[in-house]
């Protein structure tokens, strides 16, 4: 029996562990009913269990054999604040918050991978099952990393996946360097001199100046990146005035930054900053200017690229794995473990058309529970690969 057929025969209770976490979403660092569910399903397993990283966080540690090396593989477990639009039966009960990213199937296939390796035991060394809370907006994974996850739970390698919609179940994508772009938010607020509409001479219009600092900063991206490296600037909301004839006092200017470049990225927030005070200057107003880094590239190191590539082939064949798919804009704080380990993360395919092919972030979004085999087959096939057994 292969390890997809092995784990084709748990995809019922995979299934239930998912709709149920399907059922009861819990956002950013509230995920208090679904660590609970995860940790008492990892000590049915027998195994040992470590809660508190990231405040919402478990790891579940199995060790076989008598090695002493350790991989980590991750998954995330928090919903969006979203309102659901689907009527099946495990339809979200919480109104404004549902699993719209299958972060509920991630959590489900890893531990589908975790109930199958601590029955089996066909591995040498360590396993650290990482569930990780907040992955959207607040980074949690970072604060897994800062708070010790690494030094905690030593690992050579660290690894991750994400499910695709538009790809068919049972195939794979990943590529060797950038995966996903860092996501960087900002915030500036221009302080001017409200007025009256019909005297604008009197005042010091803000969105005036807003306007003219939204056009500078899209020059960034054309004259001051590389054309050969990737970059988006995007000013997503304008907030200023009260009524059509007063000139207001301030203007708020939001957005988010995306690239795969560090370097790029530190020049992006120079040049913005350096832009927004110097329109203000020239508009005679004062520039508050926040930028946040929230989330880093997600780069995938070469050798275990090349491990990851293997596992994926190993499960669904060389012709359904896709290794060098065209990186994402999209972020994933996956990238912090990245930087403080090496690793790969990947993509695996949650459906084309109908069943699982409705994108993610979208309120009649399901996580397609026919991927929930291929996934964990891939994480038991990585750690077979990776940890050897002693004459395998």
């Amino acid at each position: 029996m292969t390890i997809l057929e092995s784990l084709r025969e748990i995809q019922p209770e995979m299934t239930d562990w998912r709709r149920d976490i399907h059922k009861h979403p819990e956002t950013a660092f509230e995920e208090e009913r679904t660590s609970d569910k995860v940790a008492k399903l990892l000590e049915s397993f027998g195994m040992e269990v470590h809660r508190g990283l990231a405040k919402t966080g478990v790891v579940g540690s199995l060790k076989a054999g008598t090695g002493n090396r350790a991989i980590g593989l991750r998954a995330d477990m928090d919903a969006l604040d979203l309102t659901e639009l689907n009527q099946f039966d495990h339809k979200s009960v919480h109104d404004g918050k549902m699993h719209a990213c299958g972060h509920d199937g991630h959590t489900a296939m890893l531990l589908g991978a975790a109930c199958h390796l601590a029955r089996t035991k066909d591995f040498d060394g360590t396993v650290h099952f990482i569930f990780q809370p907040a992955e959207e907006n607040l980074a949690g994974g970072r604060v897994m990393v800062d708070e010790g996850l690494f030094e905690r739970f030593p690992v050579e390698a660290v690894y991750g996946m994400h499910n695709w919609p538009g790809m068919a179940v049972g195939t794979f994508g990943v590529c060797e360097g950038p995966m996903m772009a860092s996501a960087d938010f900002f915030e500036l607020v221009l302080t001017g001199r409200g007025g009256h509409g019909a005297y604008p001479h009197m005042s010091r219009d803000p969105v005036l100046a807003a306007a003219h600092v939204i056009t500078a900063w899209q020059s960034i991206v054309s004259r001051n990146v590389d054309p050969m490296k990737a970059a988006v600037i995007s000013a997503t909301q304008i907030e200023s005035g009260f009524t059509g004839n007063v000139i207001p006092e301030t203007a708020t200017i939001r957005g988010t930054t995306r690239t795969f470049d560090m370097g790029v990225q530190d020049m992006i927030e120079e040049r913005m900053r350096k832009i927004a005070t110097s329109v203000a200057e020239g508009f005679d107003m004062k520039a508050s200017f926040d930028y946040q880094r929230r989330y880093c590239p997600t780069v995938n190191s070469p050798e275990e690229t090349g491990h990851a590539i293997a596992a994926a082939r190993a499960v669904v064949g060389d012709e359904n794995v896709n290794d060098h798919i065209t990186p994402h804009m999209g972020a994933e704080d996956f990238g912090w473990m990245l930087k403080a380990r090496p690793g790969c993360y990947v993509f695996t395919g949650n459906g084309k058309d109908g069943l699982g092919g409705c994108e993610v972030h979208n309120p009649n979004y399901d996580f397609n529970d026919n991927a929930l085999p291929v996934g964990a087959a891939y994480w038991v096939q990585l750690v077979q690969m990776q940890l050897p057994a002693a004459g395998a």
